[in-house]
């Protein structure tokens, strides 16, 4: 028989002599693998998986024009829209909405009424609870706020009025904070939107001799005229979007009589640098428009993240120290069952190292099976976790798992260091005098 074949025979002889000693290493290893593998696998995916359901509550970044045309707004084109989208797509995954802005007239009433793309809107705000149906051809989504302020319900008719004196000396939302993203944006908590922060004040700044495009004074305020919608659905979302009025885009146009760009292009960016996307868009000058994080998805997220990753290393330290002093725990017992052992094979010439090598060996295999299982085991918690919480899988990273296995091995050696340095020590004339 080989040395090397001996060296093994010996090593399994002292595994299988000491079953109990052995399952105590392997389920000392297997736990703090199993632990550390699914803290890790959820410290991976969640960050994922969260971020993908706080998308799922809108926006968390809005771009807005820097610049106003003579009647006061311009908006932003459909070829500045797709531009944008595309730096947005670049950086990941992304969804859009664009809202047009104008400030009309319900029984002489001031409210804001936003233009836009129903299938966007929808795709975007999956946290909108909306009562009855979205908007389309000659039917309004009118906000849980304007409903009750008119005794509306869903299926009853409303009549909005258009006046051009009404928005324009409406500044460019962009200085002003827009959208339905109830964004707080760079330090600053921004309102519903700029076209809503003028409806107020535009109702008592015209004189009384100021003509509108269809022949009424701005200051006739019980003028109720206007085209006839019908209440399609009421949104309840609890913030600014409930005092909105939504209408498609082409039914804007026509109580306007205008078609122009718009106003707030609202997005769920899946990029993991926010930031430095909002400076890349803020660095194209020449695109007149002005990017803007929505802090309060954004610094949500972060906050969460941190304190999950702050967590994980909480506990993988105090579970490294656990496995340690487990696994050094049973080979210090090992060490002392096999005392006359070690006294009698140096006694026979052994050498320090070769003695101090089987242990070591021994110690790595107790950590490498119970990594194995470690990881299995751990593998399962991270996905019961994760279809618990988030009703979402997550794939097995092979990497990861390697990781593990290694760790586990490396953990359990470096457990045995202090209990093979005595055993290399144990002097075997005492020994052998005891016997």
């Amino acid at each position: 028989m080989t040395n090397t074949g001996m060296f093994f025979r010996m090593l399994f002889s002292a595994v299988f002599r000491r079953r109990s000693r052995a399952v105590m290493a392997v389920v000392a290893s297997l736990v703090g693998a199993a632990t550390l593998f699914c803290l890790a696998m959820i410290c991976i995916a969640v960050p994922q998986q969260m971020n993908e359901e706080m998308r799922a509550y809108g926006a968390n970044l809005i771009v807005t024009p820097t610049e106003s045309g003579a009647d006061g707004k311009t908006g932003i084109d459909k070829a500045m829209i797709q531009h944008t989208t595309e730096m947005v797509a670049a950086k990941g995954t992304e969804k859009h909405a664009a809202y047009r802005y104008e400030n009309v007239r319900v029984n002489a009433a001031p409210y804001v009424m936003a233009g836009i793309d129903t299938a966007e809107v929808k795709n975007l705000n999956h946290h909108w609870v909306v009562d009855g149906k979205w908007p389309s051809a000659g039917k309004v989504l009118i906000g849980r706020d304007v409903a009750d302020a008119m005794g509306l319900e869903v299926g009853g008719r409303i009549t909005i009025g258009y006046r051009a004196s009404d928005n324009a000396s409406t500044s460019a939302p962009s200085d002003e904070g827009a959208g339905s993203a109830k964004a707080e944006t760079e330090g600053e908590t921004s309102s519903n939107t700029g076209s809503q922060q003028s409806a107020n004040s535009s109702t008592s700044s015209q004189t009384s001799g100021q003509q509108t495009q269809d022949g009424r004074v701005s200051s006739d305020i019980m003028d109720t005229s206007g085209t006839e919608f019908r209440v399609s659905g009421i949104v309840d979302t609890g913030g600014s979007e409930d005092s909105i009025i939504y209408a498609t885009n082409d039914d804007v146009a026509k109580l306007t009589g205008t078609t122009r760009g718009v106003d707030v292009i609202e997005y769920s960016a899946g990029t993991e640098d926010l930031n430095a996307l909002v400076k890349s868009i803020n660095a194209m000058t020449s695109m007149h428009v002005k990017a803007q994080p929505v802090t309060k998805i954004t610094s949500s997220d972060t906050r969460i993240i941190t304190m999950l990753q702050t967590l994980f290393w909480i506990v993988s330290l105090v579970v490294l120290v656990l496995t340690l002093v487990g696994v050094g725990t049973t080979i210090s017992s090992i060490v002392s069952q096999r005392r006359n052992e070690i006294g009698l094979r140096k006694a026979l010439g052994a050498s320090s190292a070769a003695i101090g090598i089987e242990f070591y060996v021994e110690s790595a295999m107790y950590g490498f099976i119970g990594g194995l299982l470690g990881t299995a085991i751990g593998f399962g918690l991270a996905q019961w976790l994760c279809v618990a919480v988030f009703n979402r899988s997550i794939g097995f990273n092979w990497w990861l798992a390697v990781g593990s296995v290694i760790l586990a091995a490396l953990v359990a050696v470096i457990a045995s260091i202090p209990p093979v340095h005595r055993a290399t020590r144990i002097d075997p004339a005492v020994v052998l005098r005891e016997e």
